[in-house]
């Protein structure tokens, strides 16, 4: 492990809100998961950052040292990334867009739109798991625009310099194996869901597991997550009949898989797409919005499932709302 950036942004943030618990929620990350960055951190600089107890974490002498560089480079790190990315762009002669998405169904949008606005740029894509990286990469200047995606309660927070304009939110149905008991309802309850096996991504920055788990144990059971996979390595977990799995609304039934609504609509999912204030994107916000829309509305037309949901919900405007 090599120290980055985000590690002194990380023990930063600790020593500005003096609480590991508020400066995770500051991140965006599960305190667990702070903690142990921390350890590795302090471990790979030599000591202990930080003194933790229940007033909270005090830097210690060697944190001092550490946070006073860490504060000094930190600015000009951020200056550096921003100007070398404007100076890159503005120095091709053809323009250069980056872009990136987790795992929805919008990224054919975004290019259309770019496409249409730049037609000699030269477009690049990639995939990423956690949105929490791809906002970052925004905000340095290493990405000009991204899909990511947030939970009610766990809503990304921008980086300095970037946009976040909001898409669509849509519910979360569940993805059963096609023999499942379950299968043959046109939903299902979330307690009917309590005992079986579960396949989930790894837990990451985004805590959408967090939001998934908390969800389960407001109901007052768990879920029981025994596979971490994600791609096409989930679905064959759930085309086995080894697990079920939440997806995406607009997640299309594949032979072997059966999708559907979860009664109550109780986890939500909310698309955005994002870009920085200062690069080539900022003057297409109606444009790049409306078109990642359109993306979104016919990837559910795709979907008989949750065409079915879209119109049961078109009379319950408190649930189409969302």
């Amino acid at each position: 492990m090599e120290l980055e950036i985000r590690h002194l942004r990380m023990i930063c943030t600790i020593a500005e809100t003096g609480s590991l618990t508020r400066a995770a929620a500051s991140l965006r990350l599960s305190q667990p998961g702070l903690s142990a960055q921390l350890r590795r951190i302090e471990a790979m600089l030599g000591g202990p950052l930080f003194e933790r107890g229940r007033t909270g974490a005090v830097p210690t002498a060697f944190g001092e040292a550490v946070l006073t560089r860490a504060r000094a480079v930190l600015p000009t790190v951020d200056e550096l990334l921003s100007a070398s990315a404007l100076a890159a762009r503005s120095s091709s002669p053809v323009p250069r867009l980056r872009l990136g998405s987790v795992n929805a169904p919008l990224i054919g949008g975004l290019i259309d739109a770019l496409r249409a606005h730049f037609p000699e740029a030269r477009i690049a894509s990639r995939a990423q798991g956690s949105s929490v990286p791809l906002i970052e990469d925004v905000s340095a200047g290493r990405l000009e625009a991204v899909v990511v995606g947030d939970c009610p309660g766990y809503e990304l927070a921008a980086r300095p310099g970037v946009v976040l304009r909001p898409v669509v939110t849509e519910p979360v149905f569940v993805a059963l194996p096609a023999g499942h008991r379950l299968a043959g309802r046109p939903e299902v309850g979330l307690d009917e869901l309590a005992d079986e096996d579960w396949v989930s991504p790894r837990p990451d920055d985004d805590r959408v597991r967090e939001y998934w788990s908390t969800t389960f144990h407001a109901t007052g059971h768990r879920m029981r997550t025994v596979h971490e996979a994600e791609g096409r390595l989930l679905m064959e977990l759930v085309r086995s009949g080894c697990a079920v799995s939440l997806c995406q609304a607009t997640f299309e039934e594949v032979p072997g898989i059966a999708v559907r609504p979860i009664t109550g609509d109780p986890l939500w999912y909310r698309h955005l797409i994002a870009w920085h204030q200062a690069g080539p994107l900022a003057a297409l916000e109606a444009a790049l919005v409306e078109h990642v829309r359109t993306a979104h509305r016919v990837a559910a037309e795709r979907s008989p499932v949750y065409q079915r949901w879209l119109r049961a919900a078109a009379g319950h405007p408190e649930a189409a709302a969302r």
